[in-house]
């Protein structure tokens, strides 16, 4: 599977989210380019936070960032409990994780698996 390069407009979005997640000292960004396997978004950017609270300033200060620049997010789901927040920007989509619910879900290994790698696992 070949993977296209982001479109610039994907390219800036993620750097910002990126920044915006560093800045509150996320745990274990992962950028994955979906460009290839989904026509819902160019790239899902996934986090960890150490608890409820640091889950929501992580999605909180990605929201405030990307407001800061004109945009809006299209939505925005898991705000009440903190374990697991989804930040929809169109083209690039934000889930900001505790450790559990991240090792539970692995979105990683999903949204990176080639077809070919699932007839391995049904040896």
């Amino acid at each position: 599977m070949t993977n296209t390069p982001l479109p610039p407009s994907s390219e800036k979005l993620t750097h910002l989210v990126v920044e915006a997640l560093e800045d509150l000292k996320a745990v274990n960004i992962s950028v994955i380019n979906v460009c290839n396997i989904s026509s819902v978004a160019d790239a899902m950017i996934v986090a960890s936070g150490t608890s409820n609270r640091h889950v929501k300033s992580l999605a909180d200060n990605v929201k405030e960032k990307v407001k800061a620049t004109g945009m809006q997010p299209l939505g925005v789901e898991g705000q009440e409990t903190g374990e697991w927040i989804l930040v929809d920007l169109g083209d690039v989509i934000v889930h900001v994780m505790q450790p559990a619910t991240r090792e539970f879900y692995d979105l990683e290994r999903l949204w990176t698996a080639r077809p070919n790698d699932q007839e391995d696992t049904k040896s």
